[in-house]
């Protein structure tokens, strides 16, 4: 344990006040959604939290089991946002991760996929191309109509559900590197075009482009920009999260744009955490983070906060909207997405308990697919109670796992961003 041991210096910890505080409280467990499904102590923030006290002090060792309990969070930030002393739960599992990283053997895949696929977007529009001639081929079409899928394993056939319909042709290579705005310029603004945006759900990004030049935006989107960083964040890699930012800086920082703008939750949450943590102690990049942190601004954000146009042709749909995790709380940005859906003239029902996870958190599932199905079940239910034809939600990894939801529970319910909407409010789209 030394050397694990010695990997902890750097990580901010809490104190031992806090660590007793933490004892005594336990208002964690009620916004938990992994406690909240099995009700056992060890998926509660608190015990992760204990857990990690225990290695830490080199009296529990760095065991499989710990790195499931770590990996278990769905660093949802539920229970930072209601921690009474200050504790963050989810950012010391994220912590725990970076140590399992640095301290344990990890397997051969992990670096190909962190290390070479995700920093590469040419890579990964190549790996997509098997999915995308699946479904161009009417290969999906034919085995869905012969019932084929219905003789795999519910887990894969979940998975081969959950995969939307892609573009032929990725977003970056068909966005001008300057979209020129529809009137008078009165903001120019760099557009971050996240990966899964731009292989998965590139109308919405390409709406979020028609939308901001719409209101008055030159929408400057370089095409060299990488992942966030915040996949390696989730398991462990923070050397090449920071490498990520470090680029991602230099792109952007040229630009003069008066806002960076995303319309993915977990990339604007990310990009915001350039300055305040991933780079706070680099010597050469730490003012740069910080200035440049301060100009990231989800897109509902910074439409929320300019005169917008009024829509051309108000929808007359009924709508509700999950609030991503890593917007409500990571961003603090929740009523402004709602505002868009109600100038785009959508009559909008409230969905109950909508800033509770989803259960998707990227890949839980894929590497805990019982739990995030189970958490996924509460989310679908509340959903069919609002009787909407179309659930909205600003984040990929939410909208994936929304539509999985929307087929297991057999509803005809889209999903989609609610820059769509707004989009269609303009264009009558």
């Amino acid at each position: 344990m030394a050397d694990a041991r010695n990997i902890w210096q750097g990580i901010q910890l809490p104190s031992e006040e806090q660590y007793l505080a933490c004892i005594r409280c336990g208002l964690c467990l009620s916004v938990c959604p992994t406690y909240r499904e099995t009700l056992r102590e060890t998926d509660s923030p608190r015990a992760r939290l204990m857990l990690f006290r225990k290695v830490i002090a080199g009296e529990l060792e760095m065991s499989h089991g710990f790195t499931d309990k770590m990996y278990r969070c769905l660093d949802c930030l539920a229970c930072n946002a209601i921690c009474p002393v200050g504790i963050k739960p989810g950012d010391l599992a994220l912590a725990a991760r970076s140590v399992i990283h640095q301290a344990k053997p990890q397997p051969w895949i992990k670096p190909l996929i962190f290390g070479g696929l995700f920093p590469n977007a040419s890579l990964m529009e190549t790996c997509m191309m098997p999915m995308l001639l699946y479904q161009r081929l009417g290969i999906q079409r034919v085995v869905n109509t012969l019932g084929l899928t219905r003789r795999l394993p519910t887990r894969l056939r979940d998975y081969e559900r959950m995969l939307p319909s892609l573009p032929v042709r990725s977003l970056r290579h068909r966005l001008p590197e300057t979209t020129p705005a529809r009137g008078p310029r009165k903001y120019r603004v760099a557009f971050f075009l996240g990966c899964f945006q731009n292989m998965i759900f590139a109308d919405a990004s390409a709406a979020t482009v028609r939308v901001l030049a719409r209101n008055g935006c030159e929408v400057v989107t370089p095409k060299n920009v990488k992942c966030c960083g915040m996949p390696h964040l989730g398991y462990g890699d923070v050397a090449t999260a920071r490498a990520l930012a470090r680029h991602n800086i230099d792109i952007l920082e040229k630009l003069d744009a008066d806002a960076i703008i995303t319309d993915c939750a977990t990339c604007g949450s990310t990009l915001k955490e350039y300055g305040a943590h991933l780079l706070a102690d680099d010597a050469e990049y730490r003012d740069k983070a910080r200035a440049f942190s301060v100009k990231v601004k989800d897109v509902a954000e910074f439409l929320g906060a300019i005169p917008l146009r009024e829509p051309e042709h108000p929808l007359k749909t009924r709508v509700t909207y999950h609030d991503p995790c890593h917007l409500r709380r990571g961003q603090n940005v929740w009523r402004e997405p709602r505002r868009l859906l109600q100038l785009a003239g959508a009559e909008l029902i409230e969905l109950r308990e909508a800033d509770w996870c989803c259960g998707s958190a990227g890949t839980q599932a894929i590497t805990h697919y019982a739990s995030s199905m189970q958490i996924l079940a509460r989310k679908t239910e509340n959903v069919a109670k609002t009787n909407a034809a179309i659930i909205t939600a600003g984040c990929p990894g939410c909208q994936l796992q929304l539509g999985l939801g929307a087929q297991r529970a057999g509803l005809k319910v889209q999903v989609q961003h609610p820059i769509q909407l707004l989009d269609r409010a303009y264009n009558d789209r």
